[in-house]
C-alpha cells in the first residue's frame, strides 16, 4: 500500500484536475483487483461508477501529461529496485531489456491495427504491437519502465485515418528499432545508465540502433540472425552460421557455462565467443545442450569497460525477464485488454498498466529477504526433501492479490443490479443499431 501511495503522489504533477488524478488511483485500483477482465465498463463498475463515462474521459479525452507519467514510473521503479540492492549490498549488472509484444484485434478500426505476425499468438494475425523497455536489475527485480506503439506506415501517411484513430498531428512513421531509440532516449534523459542493454533479432539486426548504442558508449548484447553478416579478425566477412560452421568444430572453442538462475536451478548452455575485425566487438553464440540449436548475439563493449566472456553471457541471460513482465502485465494486469481505440487511449491504458506492475515489482523486491524462507537447495540428485519446503519470496502476482485483497471502493446500494441492467440496456441498444445497419447492406444488395 505504502508503494502504491508513494507512486501515485509522484503522479499528481502530471494531471491538471485532481479529480482526474483522483479517477486515475481509482482506475490503477481496479487494474490490480481481481476482476477478470479490465475494460472500460468492468473498471467503471469496479470503482464504483454507473456509467464507464468519467473512465472512457479519463483515457480519451482528460488532459494529463501520460509521457510524463511514464516518466515518474520510471524514476519510481529506478529508485525502488535500487533502495532493495542496497539493503541487499548486492551491485549486480543493470540490464535495460528491448521487447515488443502484441494484442490481438479484431476489425480495422483500433490505431496500429495490422495484419502481422503476433508473438501473443504465434501465428500471422490482426492486432497491435507495443516496443517495450524492461529496467532489470540483476538477483533484485525487473519492471516495464517505457513503452511506444507501432504504428504502421499507410495509417501515418494517411491524413483521414490519422485524424480518425486519434494520431497526432505530424507524426511520422518509425520501425520498432527507431521506436526503441526513442524509448532509450528517454531513460538517459532521466539520467539511467544501464550496464547492457539486451534485445532480440529484431532490434539486433538495427543498424540504426546498434550506432545509436555506440554513439552513447552504451555497451550491447543483442541477438542477431544466422544470415548476419561479419568482419572477422582474419579480414574475411562471413555469416554468423559460416563462422560457426568454420571456427566452431573444435570441442575446445566450447565451453558449458550458466546463464543465470532460474526458479528451477541455473540453465546451462555451450558458448563460444569469437572476435571480429573490430576489438570493441564480439560474436557470442549459444548452443542448446540437447537440441544444438543455435542462437548468435552482436556484442558491443566501450573502451573501458571489461570484456569477458563471463560478463557477456551474464548479461546475454538477462534478456528473458522482460518477457516475464509481459505475462505478469497480461495474465494479472490486463496489459492486453484494453478495448479503446484511439493513440492516447492505447498509450494511457499501457502507462497505467505498467504503473500498476511498477508498484507490485518494488514492493516484491523490497520484501523479498523478509519473505524468503526456502530451504536449502539440494547438493545431490538423490538427496530425500526437506521435512519443511519453507515458502519462495512473494512473487509480484502474489504481491497483487495482497493489495487487491486491501483495495476496496464502497458500493452505493443496488449497484450490481444496476449495472446488469445497465449491460443489458446497452447491448440491446448496440444490436438494434447493427440489425439496421445490416438492413441498409441488404437493401443496397437487393436493389
Amino acid at each position: 500500500m505504502r508503494a502504491r501511495a508513494e507512486l501515485l503522489e509522484l503522479l499528481r504533477a502530471c494531471f491538471v484536475r485532481t479529480q482526474t488524478w483522483q479517477h486515475a488511483g481509482r482506475y490503477l485500483s481496479a487494474v490490480l483487483s481481481e476482476i477478470p477482465k479490465r475494460n472500460g465498463w468492468t473498471i467503471a463498475e469496479q470503482v464504483g461508477d454507473r456509467t464507464p463515462d468519467r473512465t472512457q474521459r479519463l483515457l480519451n479525452r482528460a488532459v494529463w501529461d501520460t509521457v510524463g507519467v511514464m516518466g515518474q514510473v520510471r524514476r519510481f521503479v529506478v529508485a525502488g529496485l535500487g533502495q532493495a540492492a542496497v539493503r541487499k549490498r548486492r551491485r549486480g549488472l543493470v540490464i535495460g531489456a528491448l521487447d515488443e509484444t502484441g494484442q490481438a484485434k479484431g476489425g480495422i478500426a483500433t490505431c496500429g491495427v495490422k495484419r502481422q505476425y503476433m508473438g501473443c499468438a504465434g501465428r500471422v494475425a490482426n492486432g497491435i504491437n507495443t516496443v517495450h523497455l524492461s529496467y532489470v536489475l540483476q538477483q533484485i527485480g525487473h519492471a516495464l519502465i517505457g513503452a511506444r506503439q507501432w504504428i504502421p506506415a499507410e495509417q501515418v501517411s494517411d491524413p483521414r485515418v490519422s485524424a480518425t484513430m486519434g494520431l497526432p498531428p505530424g507524426l511520422v512513421f518509425r520501425t520498432k528499432g527507431q521506436l526503441a531509440i526513442d524509448i532509450c532516449t528517454e531513460a538517459y534523459d532521466d539520467g539511467l545508465v544501464f550496464d547492457f542493454v539486451c534485445g532480440d533479432e529484431v532490434y539486433g539486426n538495427c543498424t540504426g540502433l546498434r550506432e545509436f548504442f555506440e554513439e552513447q558508449g552504451q555497451a550491447y548484447v543483442l541477438r542477431v540472425a544466422s544470415t548476419f553478416m561479419l568482419q572477422l579478425a582474419s579480414e574475411a566477412r562471413m555469416t554468423c552460421a559460416q563462422t560457426v560452421k568454420r571456427l566452431g568444430k573444435p570441442k575446445r572453442r566450447w565451453e558449458v557455462r550458466t546463464a543465470g538462475k532460474g526458479s528451477k536451478g541455473h540453465r546451462w548452455y555451450a558458448w563460444m565467443q569469437v572476435a571480429t575485425a573490430s576489438p570493441r566487438h564480439h560474436l557470442l553464440v549459444r548452443r542448446h545442450l540437447k537440441t544444438g540449436e543455435l542462437a548468435f548475439h552482436y556484442c558491443h563493449v566501450p573502451e573501458g569497460q571489461p570484456v569477458t566472456m563471463t560478463r557477456l553471457i551474464r548479461a546475454a541471460g538477462l534478456r528473458w525477464p522482460v518477457e516475464e513482465d509481459f505475462e505478469f502485465g497480461k495474465d494479472h494486469f490486463g496489459l492486453d485488454q484494453c478495448q479503446v481505440r484511439l493513440h492516447t487511449a492505447i498509450a494511457r491504458h499501457t502507462v497505467l498498466v505498467i504503473a500498476a506492475l511498477a508498484v507490485c515489482a518494488v514492493a516484491a523486491a523490497q520484501l523479498k529477504d523478509r519473505t524468503d524462507t526456502q530451504a536449502p537447495p539440494p547438493n545431490t540428485p538423490d538427496q530425500p526433501p526437506p521435512a519443511e519446503p519453507g515458502m519462495i519470496p512473494l512473487t509480484v502476482p502474489e504481491v497483487k492479490r495482497i493489495l487487491a485483497g486491501a483495495l476496496h471502493h464502497p458500493k452505493p446500494p443496488g449497484h450490481n443490479t444496476h449495472w446488469r441492467n445497465w449491460r443489458r440496456r446497452h447491448q440491446a441498444r448496440s444490436r438494434w443499431f447493427h440489425q439496421r445497419t445490416r438492413l441498409g447492406r441488404e437493401y443496397t444488395l437487393v436493389s
